[in-house]
This record gives structure tokens, C-alpha cells and sequence, in this order.
């Protein structure tokens, strides 16, 4: 197989590619709605420099097979900042956010992952004068074949979670472990035993849609203000993040690609889960609840709630998100393995760089305090 290689360095050329999304989503086995046109879009519209002493611009490399098919989309940002006199270049997979982008990965179709990690690496040595890559969200076949010429400083991987769904509520309900039909059967009873009826509501269309994120936001702060053994940070405390949700659901609303999930008691809301959707796969993203509200685990009967909409919509998957948790790993998902690593230059200037960078990225010390001043590592996300 050989491939042909294409560059694409502005946003107005990465709009251009939509046919080329919509086509390769059908090729991939998990699709992912950080990896769909209009989350990029809107991610570059929203975020690209977002640091006036950080200069950013899209470049995006298209590979299309010997008859102009689109076979893999590898969606970087280059990153230009200054120590003084002296300029650092990182590249880096789109989606380098207060984790509001949860996976950062290429799109690959299966069988040209080798063939497109030899290209890119190829072209990227040859057109930008880097310091550092960050490779994130790629496969195994993919990691082994940067490994052969480059410099790779591994990191661990990043652990996402997925549902695979039968036809029926039923059956998949029978094959869960006892534990959690225990679980699912103390949060239905509970409920009614204090004689609360809830109502699962999914809101879906463009005139719901900011009512409904609206209420998720108080929400998903009420969740992160608990004092609880895992910890769950607040992931829209600034207006940045939160227009930038608006947004993007709002273009995915008209992909019919976004669902939020509520479980209202009485006239309240109580628990609220962002979903999308994206090639027959629902995405589970943040939540939040009312603590109020939470020994009736309320969120737990949400997600199972969302999943039994997933099924009677035939869905095929379920992805609860990354990052290991019980919440997640009792429904007894299969796990799919992102991997990440930095891909160093050769120069010495390059490898004091990036120490210099992951120094200030630090934010502890005198060190860090210093280095900050001289370059920027974060971006002003407010």
C-alpha cells in the first residue's frame, strides 16, 4: 500500500474537509466525538491562540490512498513560544484544553496505521523545525512504528472505558455482576420507597439545548464541590469552556449527534449527563447531580437510564469515558488503550526546551515562577 500526504495550515481549509470526515468516521471501529468535524471546527474557532504570547496554527495532514481515498486525518496544532530570544515549537493532536477535549487522538482506518506513522513522522521532520511532538490517543501498531526512528519519551496510557450493547435491556441487564444489579435494583426501590416518581427526559433539539446545558453546568459544580474520596474537578468554571460547549452542541444538534440526559423528580432536575453521538456509539460525557439528591444515587440511575435509551435506539456501544473508576469499571466495559508520548529533537536546545516547558507547566516553586515568566506554558483559558 502507499499513501499521499497533504497539508492543510489554515481553519478555512480544515472546514474544507467535512467529506473527508464523514467518510473515514465509517471506516473506524470506535468512533469518537472529540475526532468529528464539527468539534474541531469549533475547537479551532474557540481556542487557537488563546495566549497572545503563544502563536498557534492548525496543521492538519491528509493521506488518501492510490484512488484519492481519504485514509487517515492527523489533526495538529504548532505551538510557537518564546523564551527570550529563542522561539520553542511543539506539536501537538488538536484538543490541548482543560481537559474538555477527554481523547486526543488521529483518525486512522484500520490497516494504514503503520503506513500513516511513517508518513506523518516523515513529513513533520522535513516541514516544521520542532523541539517536541506530542503523539496522543494512538494504537499500538502506531506507537511501534514512531519508535523506530524517533525519540519517544512514553507516557502511560490513557484508559477508556466501552459498552458493548445486545438487543435488549433485559439481556444486558442479565449479564451484569451482582454487585451492580444490586445497585441498579437500591436506586430504582429507594426512590420509590419515599414515594418520589422520577421522569427520564432527553433533550435533543436546538430549543432545548441551552435550557438544558444551563442546568448541567449548576449541576456538574454542585458534584465538584463535594468533598468525596474521588474527586471531580469542575470542568467549566470558565466562560471560555462553557460558550465552547454551547457551541459545539449546538452545530451537533444538527448532526442529531448530542443528547442530555436528566432524571427530574418532581419539577426538579436532580441529575444530568452529557452524551453524543457518533457512527452508532454513544459517548457519555460529564455529569453532575444535586448532592441532595444523593443518596438515592440518582446518578447511577441516570447512566443506566442512558443506557437503556442507547439500546432502544440500537446503538451498538456505549463509551463511559475515560479514566479508571469504579462507576465505570463495574459495568464490566472493555477496555481500549490510548497511547501517548513525546517525541524529543535532536538538539540539546530542544531537550533543555522541553524541560524548561514541563518546569513551568509545573506551577510549583521558584523554578516554575521564573520559567513562567519567561514562557508561556499554559493558555489563558478565561
Amino acid at each position: 500500500m502507499t499513501v499521499t500526504i497533504e497539508t492543510v495550515t489554515s481553519v478555512d481549509g480544515v472546514v474544507a474537509l467535512k467529506s473527508c470526515y464523514e467518510k473515514l468516521q465509517q471506516k473506524i471501529a470506535d468512533p469518537l466525538p472529540f475526532a468529528l468535524h464539527e468539534w474541531h471546527i469549533t475547537w479551532c474557532r474557540h481556542f487557537l491562540n488563546a495566549n497572545p504570547r503563544i502563536q498557534d496554527e492548525p496543521l492538519f495532514y491528509v493521506l488518501r490512498d492510490p484512488a484519492g481515498a481519504c485514509v487517515a486525518i492527523v489533526p495538529f496544532v504548532v505551538s510557537r513560544r518564546r523564551i527570550g530570544p529563542i522561539r520553542v515549537v511543539s506539536v501537538n493532536v488538536i484538543g490541548s484544553d482543560p481537559a474538555i477535549t477527554e481523547i486526543r487522538s488521529p483518525m486512522v482506518a484500520p490497516g494504514y496505521e503503520r503506513l500513516v506513522a511513517h508518513a506523518v513522522q516523515q513529513h513533520l521532520t522535513q516541514a516544521v523545525n520542532w523541539d517536541w511532538i506530542h503523539w496522543t490517543g494512538i494504537s499500538t501498531e502506531f506507537a511501534e512504528t514512531l519508535a523506530l526512528k524517533g525519540r519517544m519519551q512514553w507516557q502511560p496510557p490513557q484508559e477508556d472505558f466501552v459498552l458493548d450493547l445486545v438487543p435488549s435491556w433485559e439481556e444486558f441487564r442479565a449479564g451484569l455482576k451482582r454487585n451492580i444489579r444490586e445497585s441498579l435494583r437500591h436506586c430504582y426501590n429507594s426512590l420509590k420507597r419515599d414515594n418520589h416518581v422520577f421522569e427520564f427526559c432527553v433533550a435533543k433539539t436546538a430549543p432545548e439545548m441551552r435550557g438544558a446545558l444551563e442546568r448541567f453546568f449548576e449541576l456538574h459544580a454542585m458534584r465538584a464541590d463535594l468533598r468525596t474520596a474521588a474527586m471531580h474537578p469542575n470542568r467549566f468554571t470558565n466562560q471560555a469552556s462553557r460558550e465552547f460547549l454551547y457551541d459545539v452542541c449546538e452545530r451537533l444538534c444538527a448532526q442529531d449527534a448530542v443528547r442530555i440526559f436528566q432524571l427530574k423528580v418532581g419539577s426538579e432536575i436532580v441529575a444530568s449527563r452529557v452524551g453524543f453521538i457518533a457512527r452508532g456509539g454513544l459517548y457519555l460525557y460529564y455529569s453532575g447531580y444535586d448532592p441532595a439528591w444523593g443518596r438515592y444515587s440518582v446518578m447511577t440511575t441516570t447512566v443506566a437510564e442512558a443506557i437503556k435509551y442507547a439500546i432502544g435506539e440500537g446503538l451498538k456501544s456505549v463509551n463511559l469515558s475515560p479514566n479508571r473508576e469504579v462507576s465505570k469499571t463495574r459495568w464490566g466495559p472493555r477496555q481500549v488503550d490510548y497511547i501517548a508520548a513525546y517525541e524529543l529533537g535532536t538538539r540539546l536546545r530542544s531537550r533543555l526546551a522541553r524541560q524548561a516547558y514541563i518546569t513551568a507547566l509545573g506551577g510549583e516553586g521558584l523554578p516554575s515562577w521564573f520559567l513562567q515568566h519567561l514562557i508561556p506554558a499554559r493558555r489563558n483559558w478565561q
